[in-house]
C-alpha cells in the first residue's frame, strides 16, 4: 500500500529522518512506536506533505491510478488519492458544528460527493446525536471521534492516526481501537498508527515499527514485540 525508501527530512540544520525505509502492508494496522522526539510525527507529516522532504521516495498504491509517487503531490492531492489523516491534537474547528466539521472533509473526495457517509455515524453514533453542537463544546474523547470521522468522510484507503488515544478517557480509547479493527476487517482499510500505549498497540495493531533517531531500529509482527525490545527502545 505504502512503500517508503531512503527518506530524509531536515528542520533547518537538524537531520530528522535518516534514510528511512518502511513498508505499510495493505489491509493491516502498522504501529510506529518510539520515545519522544525520534521522528514519528515528522514521518506522518512527511507522508501527508505537511513537511518537505530532502530526498527519498513515498510510493503509494492507488486503486485508480496505480503506483503514485507522493513526494510530487501537494497535500490536497494526497487526500484525493484516498489518504485520511488525523493529526496529533485533533485540530478540529471549535466554532463549527459537528456536522460542518465533517463536511470540511468532503472537499477532498475524488468523486465529488457532498453527503456525509452514513458509515461515519454508524461507527461513531455520538456524532449523529451531537451534529448540531459546536466542536469546541465536545469532550476530548468526542473531539477525537470527530477528527477521525472527518478523515473517514473521504472513505480513505489509507488512514494515518497520530496518537489517537492521547489525553482521552479509556472507554473512548477502547472504542477507537475497535473501530480501527472494524474498518480493517470489514472495509479492507490500511492503517498507519503512531501510538505510545503498549496495551493498545498489542491489542489492535498487526505490525510494529520502532524508531530511534529518525530511523527504524526494529520491526515485525506485533506478537514479536518482545520485552527486550521494549526495554531497549521504549522504556523511559
Amino acid at each position: 500500500m505504502l512503500s517508503i525508501e531512503k527518506l530524509n527530512q531536515f528542520y533547518g540544520e537538524s537531520h530528522t529522518l535518516w534514510d528511512l525505509d518502511l513498508d505499510v502492508p495493505e489491509g493491516q494496522c502498522t504501529c510506529v512506536m518510539g520515545r519522544n522526539g525520534v521522528g514519528k510525527t515528522t514521518l506522518m507529516k512527511a507522508v501527508m506533505g505537511e513537511v518537505a522532504v530532502a530526498d527519498g521516495q513515498l510510493r503509494y498504491e492507488d486503486g485508480a491510478e496505480g503506483e503514485v509517487e507522493l513526494t510530487q503531490k501537494p497535500i490536497e492531492a494526497r487526500s484525493r488519492l484516498g489518504i485520511g489523516y488525523v493529526p496529533q491534537g485533533r485540530q478540529i474547528f471549535p466554532l463549527l458544528t459537528v456536522e460542518d466539521n465533517l463536511r470540511t472533509g468532503l472537499a477532498a473526495r475524488r468523486d465529488g460527493v457532498k453527503k456525509i457517509p452514513e458509515r461515519v455515524f454508524d461507527l461513531f453514533p455520538v456524532l449523529k446525536d451531537m451534529k448540531h453542537r459546536r466542536g469546541g463544546d465536545l469532550s476530548g474523547g468526542q473531539q477525537q471521534q470527530l477528527a477521525i470521522g472527518r478523515a473517514l468522510v473521504i472513505e480513505p484507503r489509507l488512514l494515518i492516526l497520530d496518537e489517537p488515544g492521547e489525553g482521552i478517557q479509556p472507554n473512548i480509547v477502547s472504542q477507537i481501537g475497535q473501530v480501527i479493527r472494524q474498518l480493517i476487517n470489514e472495509d479492507g482499510l490500511t492503517v498507519l498508527l503512531v501510538e505510545q500505549k503498549l496495551p493498545f498497540a498489542r491489542k489492535y495493531a498487526d505490525r510494529f515499527v520502532i524508531m530511534d533517531r529518525g530511523r527504524p531500529v526494529a520491526k515485525g509482527a506485533i506478537n514479536e514485540l518482545s520485552d527486550e525490545l521494549i526495554q531497549q527502545h521504549l522504556t523511559v
